[in-house]
């Protein structure tokens, strides 16, 4: 039975800043696509219908670390040298993230989940508390290769886990600057936390920055009522004593993971259900008008974690469409048309400077960013010219519908993928026009010479501008 909403509590005319961020979530798993039947994803159905989804939507890197660096900024990551999970690190201070942007035009600020923009420990500015956020609830992702444990942080489970404590990811987790245990379903700890600060902020401005764990492998860490109600059988973490970890690891991704696909789609739902719930919050408190929501993903979605991409060529590490290009989705209401589909070229960089506008701030507070504007003139953007991609051992750019991608040969970086991931990344150059050929199915260098030969110039061109970002 739906809610009669609460009068609207006063407040400024700013809007409220909800970015709801998951990670590796298929391109095609959204029931309102129609492209999965075995999709239930009514929550985000619901921002779609309500706001607009932006169909060719990237963000700057193919893995998470890189990514969220330039999504936290507004800035492409290389300004500071982040590349790939080697070199990645959170902006410099010379360089403002989203945060301090909104802290500066007085939003009180919130992040909660999964932290992953480098090699940060406690107290490093990669940490929310350190790069602008007045309260948080997260996990340090980079402290355990990528990923946090659904289920089990704190003490005892590291003493439990032993040698397997740091691939499992049980690590205690953090509230501010104290250490916090959770035994239980961290989605549902990561939702709960976003509604509190929300209630207790509804009278002024705020940014909820809102990161999911969810999709991430490892999805068979289930409540067992989950498990239970689904009928899929436990899978156990790593034990040690049962065999290298490469060697276990291949057999917990596809195609190799029994119920493999049951295990995420589990998760995906149970996500929805929390970005649902989240939703109701925002009507019951009369929130919803002077919310922007954003919704996207990290990356894009992980074939070897049984994540579908359809139409779209590749996964998760590769820079084919399905390595960024990724669900995006931007609701305002009366600002944003609802249940609209736009084909403009966009970015996450593009989230701070869109923000950043709608708080009322001065364009030179966000003049250093990337990104764009996404409701500039009043109505939605017409998108960027062009977008550009850099992993070191693999790069890309995107003009108009010409695509140019160039992998290193005899990547030692590509062989690891191929073997470990069972991704292809590709190699040399590989030119497609994404209007005809979405899918990347056909390489077009041999008979564009001219489009190739110009992609490559303002790759180079963009590449020699990569002056460090901040503002003058």
């Amino acid at each position: 039975m739906s809610k009669t909403p609460t009068e609207a509590p006063a407040q400024a005319t700013k809007p409220n800043i909800m970015v709801i961020i998951s990670d590796d979530h298929g391109y095609a798993d959204r029931s309102i696509l129609a492209v999965q039947d075995d999709v239930t994803t009514p929550a985000l159905d619901r921002l779609a219908r309500q706001g607009t989804s932006y169909e060719n939507a990237y963000v700057t890197a193919p893995i998470c670390s890189p990514s969220r660096a330039g999504l936290a900024a507004g800035c492409y990551q290389q300004r500071w040298g982040a590349h790939w999970f080697t070199d990645s690190e959170v902006c410099p201070a010379g360089v403002p993230t989203i945060a301090e942007l909104l802290r500066g035009e007085s939003y009180v600020t919130g992040y909660f989940g999964k932290v992953h923009y480098g090699s940060e420990h406690h107290g490093d500015r990669g940490t929310p508390p350190q790069h602008g956020y007045d309260e948080s609830f997260y996990g340090l992702a980079g402290e355990s290769m990528g990923r946090l444990n659904y289920l089990h942080h704190s003490e005892d489970a590291v003493d439990e886990y032993g040698e397997a404590a740091y691939p499992m990811a049980v690590q205690p987790l953090w509230n501010g600057e104290e250490p916090q245990e959770l035994e239980g379903f961290l989605t549902d700890a990561i939702g709960e936390r976003a509604r509190a600060f929300v209630a207790a902020h509804a009278d002024k401005p705020f940014l909820a920055t809102v990161a999911f764990n969810a999709v991430h492998n490892f999805c068979w860490q289930l409540p067992a009522a989950e498990l239970e109600k689904r009928g899929l059988p436990a899978f156990e973490d790593w034990n040690p004593g049962a065999g290298e970890y490469l060697d276990w690891y291949d057999g917990a991704v596809s195609p190799n993971l029994e119920h493999g696909r049951d295990y995420y789609l589990a998760q995906l739902e149970l996500m929805d259900v929390q970005i649902g719930l989240i939703l109701d919050q925002l009507d019951e408190l009369g929130l919803a008008e002077n919310t922007i929501v954003i919704y996207l993903t990290d990356n894009g979605g992980s074939t070897c974690n049984y994540g579908v991409n359809l139409p779209l060529r590749g996964t998760k590490y590769t820079l084919w469409e399905g390595g960024v290009r990724v669900p995006f989705l931007l609701r305002w209401p009366g600002r944003v048309p609802a249940g609209s589909t736009t084909a403009a070229l966009a970015s996450s960089m593009d989230i701070v400077p869109t923000a950043l506008a709608a708080a009322g701030a001065s364009p030179q507070v966000y003049a250093h960013c990337d990104g764009l504007n996404l409701l500039a003139d009043g109505g939605l953007a017409d998108g960027h010219d062009a977008l550009h991609w850099d992993c070191g051992w693999q790069w890309s750019v995107r003009r108009g519908d010409w695509k140019l991608s160039w992998v290193e040969p005899g990547s030692p970086v590509a062989d690891a993928i191929r073997q470990v991931e069972h991704a292809e990344p590709g190699s040399g150059y590989f030119l497609a026009n994404l209007a005809q050929d979405p899918s990347e199915t056909t390489d077009l260098q041999a008979h564009e010479p001219q489009i190739l030969a110009e992609l490559i110039e303002l790759h180079g061109q963009w590449k020699a501008g990569l002056v460090p970002a901040g503002p003058a």
